[in-house]
């Protein structure tokens, strides 16, 4: 192992090369000054060019960090992550069909990395069938120019499976917290755990060059053998930078990496707003010792709620970093988590929810069609990314969508327990067709997974026939608010419910007696030691 500096490791790389990047949304784990050091070389002299960048995360930019300091022209020729949200310059360039765009799953990024380490031929799975993922819709791809297939369609006695290609690797950018002098790398101060093994045993496989910044050095043999998350025999080179933050937003606070646990009391109350209102009819969906995972966006908030009520420690709330338990943070930081009981690799994450583990999935939605397709993926010249949403909308026994009923510019106001619309949203979320399916309902139904979409006014399900309202809130107008508010006018329950008037008010619910009163968590019976089963 050599200790290089920024500029040093942005040298090794060559036009043409395949850099891969840890991290995750706003800088966590993000190696930063290596990305900052590639911009510096490539605006004084015209070099790297023509990359393919690789991050199964999103990663950036506040502002114009991560992912986007790829953003020059002719610095960029493809770029293969999960979501391009954090990284708007690349949403340009991809609208724009300058750069080879693809959005592969989360997951599945994380997974490939893994299998391209034990020399596998990628990654064979059934996420992404029947989604605009599918070689059959789009293949995953976000622009014209990416003319490459990435994934292929198998059939396995029978099965329809998709097969995600390895990818080539010529450097590999990582980070952590601790490297002592033989190159072994500990991660003691970070916010996530990514899949940073994966990434340095892919690289020694494919004799890629392993480059990892660090915020500080360590004399051999001065880290505890079970700390070190890096061996050094797969560490060519590491880089220190002592300012190196634990986030974006976020110096370093001791309950993002497990140093100290803090009280439910300080974590951060959602004000009374729309964004909450959603967020507690969501919660009114968990169940006693489930497992759940919360989404990006809105559906963050439901851990918020669950401490304000008090209900946090009846369920497992985990999210796609790697987290089990505890609270994952909504807001700059999200991706993070606090109170956590365990935290594992990312990819390991994604077997546990591939193979089923979830009971209740938490997400959020953009656009809806009757059938229940949902699209959060692209909308025109709008490119968001999948994240994990294919992942976990694929795998989890029951997923509640949560959002806003329109955007752009909704107000309403509560009063006596009941809902009213000040001034609409602009755009609507119910719509005829959708341009990129990323949860396929008629495919999820036939599997034996359900469906609801939870909103500030109403509450769907899904049949075999397509969306059915099943719950309105008080105060609305059935014809007006919800169904003129659609593309479309979908099925109505005979039991129509009202929704429940608490969620209209400041004060707390009180949840703990409704989950109390609710069904178990839905998990298969497990064998015991008298042979019966148990939830």
């Amino acid at each position: 192992m050599q200790v290089i500096d920024s500029a040093q490791a942005a040298s090794l790389i060559r036009n043409g090369d395949n850099l891969l990047v840890s991290g995750s949304g706003g800088g966590h784990c993000v190696p930063q000054a290596l990305l900052d050091a590639v911009e510096k070389r490539f605006l004084d002299t015209g070099e790297p060019k023509d990359l393919c960048l690789v991050h199964a995360v999103g990663i950036g930019d506040r502002k114009l960090k991560g992912a986007a300091c790829f953003r020059h022209p002719g610095m960029l020729r493809r770029s293969v992550t999960s979501a391009l949200i954090d990284s708007p310059p690349l949403i340009e360039l991809a609208r724009r069909n300058e750069i080879e765009s693809y959005t592969l799953p989360q997951g599945v990024i994380a997974q490939l990395v893994r299998e391209m380490a034990a020399g596998r031929p990628g990654l064979i799975t059934k996420t992404g069938l029947h989604t605009f993922v599918d070689p059959r819709q789009l293949g995953a791809r976000q622009s014209e120019s990416a003319r490459e297939d990435l994934v292929e369609l198998l059939e396995v006695a029978g099965e329809e499976w998709l097969r995600f290609k390895p990818l080539p690797l010529d450097v590999v950018f990582l980070r952590g917290t601790t490297a002592d002098e033989d190159g072994n790398v500990s991660m003691e101060q970070e916010a996530i755990p990514g899949e940073m093994l994966s990434c340095a045993q892919a690289a020694r496989r494919q004799g890629a060059a392993v480059v990892v910044q660090v915020k500080r050095l360590a004399e051999r043999r001065g880290l505890k053998a079970r700390e070190v998350k890096i061996p050094g025999i797969l560490v060519d080179y590491v880089v220190v930078d002592p300012g190196q933050r634990q986030t974006y937003a976020s110096d370093y606070d001791p309950s993002y990496s497990g140093e100290l646990r803090v009280p439910l009391a300080s974590m951060a109350k959602l004000p009374f707003s729309v964004r909450k209102i959603v967020a507690r009819r969501a919660a009114f969906e968990l169940r006693k010792g489930a497992v759940c995972n919360l989404g990006a966006g809105i559906s963050t908030g439901v851990s918020s709620v669950a401490a304000e009520e008090g209900v946090l420690g009846d369920i497992v709330l985990t999210n796609e970093q790697g987290y089990i338990g505890g609270a994952p943070l909504t807001g700059v930081d999200s991706g993070a988590a606090q109170n956590f009981s365990a935290v594992v690799d990312q990819p390991y994450q994604f077997d546990f929810y591939d193979g089923g583990g979830l009971d209740i999935a938490f997400l959020s939605f953009a656009e809806v069609d009757p059938a229940g397709n949902v699209n959060v993926s692209r909308f025109g010249d709008k490119i968001v990314g999948i994240g994990g949403f294919v992942n976990i909308s694929q795998n989890a026994r029951k997923v509640v969508f949560s959002g806003t009923f329109t955007s752009g510019g909704l107000e309403v106001e509560c009063a006596g327990g009941r809902l009213a619309i000040r001034q609409e949203g602009r755009h609507r979320k119910f719509v005829s067709g959708i341009e990129q399916i990323c949860y396929n309902s008629q495919f999820a139904l036939r599997q034996g997974r359900g469906a609801a979409f939870v909103t500030e006014r109403a509450v769907f399900d899904v049949s075999p026939d397509g969306l059915r309202l099943i719950e309105i809130a008080p105060g609305i107008d059935l014809e007006r608010d919800v169904v003129g508010q659609m593309a479309f006018r979908p099925a109505i329950a005979g039991d129509l419910k009202i929704m429940d008037a608490r969620l209209f008010s400041p004060e707390p619910m009180r949840l703990g007696p409704d989950l109390d009163a609710a069904p178990s968590g839905h998990r298969r019976p497990r064998r015991t030691l008298d042979g019966q089963g148990t939830g």
